[in-house]
């Protein structure tokens, strides 16, 4: 038996001791509010505001993020779920967070988890409250429809009334970011699963627009110049827009928008200490096993060694020069 294997299920043992001294505890609406607060901020931007996955995240995720709302209370237990939070799960993006949360903590945001979302089904969190810097948010009532998928984004406008025009020109200023896609029927250029954490409405294909119409993440979210990429650098390129920036950026800086969230950060793949002793077979081994208590996950079961060693050649050309043996 793997040292990996026996420590997971001592995880899992501790869990289910945990689980059971405390499962027969009611929960106060103090606690209830605690695990809102710590889903709000620690899981949200991967498994949604209202606990069904539908974020940007679970588009470049393989394999997705839970989706609560279709998860049953026998389908995912109370033992398994504080066992995840506390270790995370081999081979998915979730981490462990027994660095970030105590054991009071974790508990109480699995208990929101299992209350609000799997129990009852409720459609939110309630994030836009006063206490989150919502002091008003009925003052957006006329973007709902776009933010709920009622209305496509892309749709013709020539077909809305004036009050849905104006909906649709105050989602895309100030709603698009955190609602991004929800319903589109072109996914076209502009809509391509891009790591775009800026408003859709202005971003620009060409660097200077974007600079000086987005928010302060856009110029993370621009890739280096491809100036004399190899064959396999140049493969690499694609395989990091469509795997690897969502965390890391464009730029491979990990400052983008998403990167914020995360902690520990994204690693800073263009910062010189750090990669001055970053050699292709410790990067090929972190980026093929994951990294432990990070949101880096294993990539082993979604990309190819040969894809793997495609992106590592592209990040010592665009990024930042791998150490030589």
């Amino acid at each position: 038996m793997s040292p990996r294997f026996i420590c997971l299920a001592l995880v899992i043992a501790s869990a289910a001791i945990f689980a059971a001294t405390t499962s027969g505890a009611a929960v106060d609406g103090s606690t209830h509010e605690l695990g809102r607060k710590i889903y709000n901020y620690r899981c949200y931007f991967c498994h949604g505001y209202s606990g069904d996955a539908k974020t940007l995240a679970s588009t470049y995720l393989k394999p997705s993020p839970r989706d609560f709302t279709g998860t049953g209370p026998d389908d995912l237990t109370r033992v398994e779920m504080i066992a995840a939070v506390t270790a995370g799960k081999p081979g998915t993006a979730m981490h462990g967070f027994s660095r970030l949360l105590n054991r009071t903590e974790i508990s109480a945001v699995v208990d929101f988890v299992r209350d609000e979302f799997i129990v009852h089904g409720n459609t939110n969190t309630r994030y836009h409250t006063p206490e989150n810097g919502w002091p008003d948010h009925q003052r957006y009532l006329l973007a709902f429809p776009f933010a709920t998928g009622e209305i496509a984004i892309d749709g013709d406008s020539g077909q809305l009334t004036p009050g849905q025009i104006r909906g649709k020109r105050l989602f895309l200023t100030t709603c698009i970011t955190c609602h991004d896609r929800h319903n589109v029927r072109d996914a076209g250029i502009i809509w391509s699963k891009q790591s775009i954490s800026y408003p859709r409405n202005n971003y620009s294909h060409t660097r200077v627009d974007a600079l000086s119409a987005a928010s302060v993440y856009a110029r993370h979210d621009i890739p280096p110049p491809a100036k004399w990429l190899s064959a396999k650098a140049a493969g690499g390129r694609q395989l990091w827009q469509q795997n690897c920036a969502f965390c890391h950026a464009a730029d491979g800086t990990g400052e983008n928008w998403i990167g914020s969230f995360l902690e520990p950060k994204p690693r800073n793949l263009t910062e010189a200490n750090f990669m001055s002793g970053m050699t292709e077979e410790l990067l090929l081994e972190r980026i093929r096993e994951g990294i432990r208590n990070t949101s880096m996950p294993a990539w082993k079961n979604v990309l190819s060694e040969e894809q793997m060693r495609q992106i590592i050649s592209y990040i010592d050309a665009a990024f930042h020069p791998l150490r030589r043996n």
